[in-house]
């Protein structure tokens, strides 16, 4: 038989924590977290930007070209002053990349017209196969006003492994192929340094994009 302890030595288990307790606890560990995420991100980025801000002077590439006139082109990050919306396309595609044109030429239109000369749009094509400058031209003066830019491969790949972005060819039954493609926008300030990147989904937000990009031109060099 086994001897029971004094009941002096016995010892009551803790009695449970109310379910509200834990509820509320759990409440302020979230807002404890979001606030921590909110003070990073205002940290690393005053302004609170409607895209998502890059860290630090982070540098865009340059590249070479030929631009929808069939005039070579070099895209020297901030030269000339301008601050630049790039992403990457292609002409054949059905909505993304037209729309994308059209919101951001509804961004240049906004802004005031001092503003608006130092703003400019350049779409670089992932389908240099059949994206001749003649077709280019076309594109961007259809949806919007920007400079479209054919890199022939391997060129191409080396442009969208600087920014992070990938492309891939897939082929439609019964039909040409399309591309698949990163659909981001890489706001480039007039110093040359990435500043912004807006997600597709986040240009119908006209306004907002705006207020991105007036930062932008003025906080420039």
């Amino acid at each position: 038989m086994t001897e029971l302890p004094a009941s002096s030595e016995i010892q009551s288990a803790p009695a449970p924590r109310p379910w509200y307790v834990s509820a509320l606890l759990a409440v302020v560990a979230v807002a404890l977290l979001l606030g921590a995420a909110w003070l990073f991100a205002r940290v690393r980025s005053p302004f609170p930007f409607y895209g998502t801000a890059y860290s630090g002077n982070t540098a865009a590439a340059g590249f070479s070209g030929t631009d929808q006139d069939g005039r070579p082109y070099a895209f020297v990050p901030g030269q000339g002053d301008k601050v630049t919306a790039l992403f990457f396309g292609f002409t054949h595609c059905p909505n993304i990349c037209p729309l994308t044109l059209a919101y951001l030429d509804k961004v240049k239109a906004a802004l005031p017209e001092d503003e608006r000369e130092r703003f400019q749009t350049v779409l670089v094509s992932v389908d240099p196969a059949r994206d001749s400058p003649e077709r280019l031209k076309e594109y961007v003066e259809y949806f919007g006003k920007a400079t479209g830019v054919r890199v022939p491969e391997p060129a191409l790949a080396g442009v969208a492994r600087d920014y992070g972005v990938g492309y891939q060819r897939v082929e439609v039954k019964g039909a040409d192929y399309q591309m698949n493609h990163t659909t981001a926008t890489y706001l480039i300030d007039s110093a040359g340094r990435l500043r912004v990147l807006w997600d597709y989904t986040q240009l119908p937000q006209v306004d907002r994009v705006v207020a991105d990009v007036r930062q932008v031109l003025e906080t420039s060099p």
